[in-house]
């Protein structure tokens, strides 16, 4: 009893220093699947919304030599920089404008176009059923048998007080 709880607290023991040793993209390797990058929520990131007009942080973290000294000209009278200088200054922080951001896609035509040709396809799915899966109509379905049952039904005198052969005149052999 004693050894087969050792051997117990000895796997466990094992699993536990292996799964602490083990990284999940290690483990996840091992199974044949490709590991992606975590993102991390709690940092500051970046993105173009309407609705949060000041992200987290600026649009270009990596500044170049040129980008450098355009921002500490920045920190000098605006009067002095030129319209080029102020949209390079905007785009430093900014990916899109509020008129780009608002600027509307063409993905409703993608959308529509996929839903029509979904519905054509279904149409050309039941007219080929129609011709060649689906039995014929049955004999019941044909203008001749249904009036050979209404003629029946009337000579049976079928529900003859509320019913169907109450509006029929049997004298005059017409419908009321």
């Amino acid at each position: 009893m004693l050894r087969l709880t050792a051997g117990r607290v000895g796997s466990l023991v094992a699993r536990r220093a292996t799964v602490a040793l083990t990284t999940s993209s290690a483990r996840m390797a091992s199974h044949g699947h490709e590991v992606s990058e975590a993102v991390d929520m709690s940092k500051p990131m970046y993105w173009d919304r309407r609705e949060i007009p000041l992200p987290d942080k600026r649009y270009k973290d990596i500044l170049t030599p040129a980008d450098k000294s355009l921002k500490e000209k920045e920190k000098g009278p605006w009067g002095q920089l030129s319209n080029e200088e102020k949209l390079t200054l905007y785009r430093l922080s900014f990916c899109q404008t509020y008129p780009e951001m608002k600027q509307s896609s063409s993905e409703w035509k993608t959308v529509v176009a996929g839903v029509l040709y979904c519905l054509g396809l279904t149409g050309l799915v039941i007219i080929w059923q129609t011709a060649y899966v689906s039995p014929p109509a049955p004999r019941t379905f044909d203008a001749e048998w249904q009036a050979k049952q209404v003629k029946r039904m009337l000579d049976m005198r079928v529900s003859p007080i509320e019913g169907f052969a109450a509006k029929w005149d049997y004298e005059k052999g017409q419908w009321k």
